[in-house]
């Protein structure tokens, strides 16, 4: 079913491995297209609790937009933007699951951009992000200019994206750009830490405080409030939730389901 990623579910822990190594894993509107097509199977596969992506090998985890596939397309920006970038970053921001970045070697351009629009984001300590866009006499797209400010503020956000400089895992932890930064050695079982913890998780209750977070950049505190409440009163009906409250009550480790 796919050419340029692997895809696989095991033990409720999904994985998207970006799968073109003689590119850096660079985006081609067939490797988007895979991208959103995988993350919307994790996404309606209900054995699915957990999302990784990254890329195969330990030079890069995506070295961004393939150039040369956007070129010779015939299209224009906006309709490559509009037709398989926007839908990508969409499906990750909007499946009601966490997803993981194992943030395996570098991140440019757009690559940046996907790592950046994942939930949790672990890194080796040496590879780096970078926002290569003006580089190319471009801005950054792909969701970028609404994720950078609000990880890292508005002056460290243009400073970032305007020299297109790169940022190693180090600093990018230190800043708030990324969850966490490992060593090398360290990232593997880092990543499967966190997998196994969102794996046991409640995950409906991780999904709605997902979409919900999605929402409080743009919305007042009434907003996010009625967000709160009919969202708090759908989980509250949940296995997971009368799990929760019943293994409090007994003083005992509670067993999420998912449900």
């Amino acid at each position: 079913m796919y050419q340029h990623l692997l895809f696989e579910n095991s033990n409720g822990i999904a994985r998207i491995t970006l799968n073109r190594p003689h590119v850096y894993h660079a985006l081609s509107p067939a490797l988007i297209n895979e991208i959103t097509i995988a993350v919307k199977a994790a996404e309606s596969d209900g054995s699915v609790r957990v999302l990784i992506i990254t890329g195969e090998g330990e030079k890069a985890f995506c070295s961004g937009a393939d150039l040369k596939e956007t070129a010779s397309s015939g299209e224009g920006a906006g309709e490559i933007l509009r037709e398989y970038y926007n839908p990508m970053i969409q499906a990750i921001r909007t499946i009601p699951k966490p997803v993981i970045c194992r943030l395996n070697g570098l991140a440019v351009g757009a690559g940046c951009s996907l790592a950046l629009a994942c939930d949790l984001v672990i890194a080796r300590d040496d590879t780096y992000l970078s926002l290569l866009f003006v580089q190319i006499g471009l801005m950054p797209d792909a969701g970028a200019t609404f994720f950078l400010p609000r990880l890292v503020g508005a002056a460290r956000a243009f400073e970032i994206a305007s020299t297109g400089r790169k940022v190693y895992a180090p600093e990018a932890a230190s800043i708030g750009l990324i969850s966490r930064s490992v060593p090398a050695s360290e990232l593997d079982s880092e990543v499967e830490k966190a997998a196994a913890y969102y794996r046991n998780a409640p995950t409906q209750a991780i999904g709605a405080m997902k979409l919900v977070m999605n929402e409080s950049f743009h919305s007042n505190l009434s907003q996010m409030q009625q967000h709160e409440l009919e969202n708090q009163e759908r989980l509250f009906k949940t296995y997971d939730a009368q799990e929760g409250i019943a293994s409090f009550l007994q003083k005992k480790s509670p067993d999420f389901q998912g449900r």
